[in-house]
This record gives structure tokens, sequence and C-alpha cells, in this order.
């Protein structure tokens, strides 16, 4: 009650959302909850142009102070203007939009597959000089499976790795893997959702 107090209108807002989506899904009133879910969407990205107005902000604050890495921060600031200017002028299909895409963004998310095979290779190293236990070797088999058998190694396809042990592991052990997780983070939605329905928990600012 003393919560309720202090911000009235965001735990209200907050528990006739979670209440209408919840009865809407109960009773199937297909209207009242795309209806509901269109307005959520609208909210959730003006929360993200915030956040990329934010991020924008705070780099131009670090270019206009001229710390050491003012640099990235310009190259930051003008990539996003850009890219922002010819996505909502030609749209996201237009052949400048794919360009960006696929000459830039691409490259980079390689790049980062790229540090992280590197990374996961260090850390299988790291983990044998340190303990040499079997889910320590367990580990570092699966992780060389999965890097041999995701290209060529050397100009030479290893059959045995990419058609048959990297499947099985990428598809049968890290899919039941993430069965698992999903399951968890499911489990715990419910149950968080269910205490903010029944006001057991405000992350809303009460």
């Amino acid at each position: 009650m003393k919560s309720f107090m202090k911000s009235p209108v965001s735990i209200s807002v907050a528990l006739a959302g979670g209440w209408l989506i919840l009865l809407a899904y109960i009773f199937d009133l297909d209207a009242l909850r795309t209806q509901v879910l269109g307005w959520v969407v609208l909210v959730a990205a003006a929360g993200l142009l915030l956040g990329v107005l934010n991020l924008a902000a705070v780099h131009f604050g670090k270019l206009r102070s001229g710390t050491r890495n003012a640099l990235y921060s310009f190259l930051l600031i003008i990539s996003m203007f850009i890219t922002f200017v010819v996505v909502a002028t030609l749209g996201p299909g237009h052949e400048a939009s794919q360009w960006i895409f696929t000459n830039i963004q691409l490259p980079v998310e390689a790049s980062l597959m790229a540090v992280m095979a590197v990374t996961l290779v260090f850390a299988a190293a790291r983990l044998l000089s340190r303990r040499t236990d079997l889910f320590a070797i367990l580990f570092v088999v699966f992780a060389v499976i999965t890097l041999a058998g995701s290209g060529p190694l050397l100009g030479f396809n290893i059959p045995l790795v990419g058609d048959v042990l990297r499947p099985w592991v990428t598809q049968v052990l890290a899919g039941a893997g993430a069965r698992g997780i999903l399951i968890g983070v499911s489990l715990g939605t419910i149950a968080t959702g269910l205490r903010v329905l029944l006001a057991a928990d405000k992350p809303y600012g009460a």
C-alpha cells in the first residue's frame, strides 16, 4: 500500500497491462491482445530510439572532451548518422541499405566470431594448464571438434569431424543444453510475471 501511494500511476498501468494480456490469452480475446501488444511494440521502439540517442550523446561527450579514444567515438557517430539517414530515406530493402549490411555489418560480425574462436582456443589451453580433470578434457575435445568441423582445416576437409561429430555435438548436445536453458528461462519468466502481477515485485519504479 505504501509503494502504491508513492507511484500509483506506474503500478496501476503495469498491473492493468499485465492482467489484460493474461486475460486476453485465457479468454482468447485476439483483438484486445493485438491492440495491447501493438502499444508495447511502440513503447519498446521508443525505448530503443532513446537508447540510441543516449549512446550518441555519450560518445559525442567523449568527442568533445578529446579523450584518447575520441576517434572511435567520431567513427561511431558518423556511422550511426549515415546508416540512419540511408535506411530511413531509402528503406531497408534498397541496394544502399543492403550494401551497408553486406559490406560493413557482416564483416564486423564475422570478425567478432573469429575473435570468439580464438578466445575459445585460448580458454581451452588455459583450462588444461590449470586442471586436467574429465570435464576440462571434454571441453577441449568438444571445442576442437566444433572448430575443426566448421570449415576446411588448412585447405582440407575432415569428413568424420565435419559430417558426423560436429553435427552431433552442435545439434544433439548443444540442442539439449539450449532446451534446458530455455526451460529455465521460461519458468523464471513465469515466476517473475506472477510476482509482478501480484505486486510482490515492482520493477517499474515503485
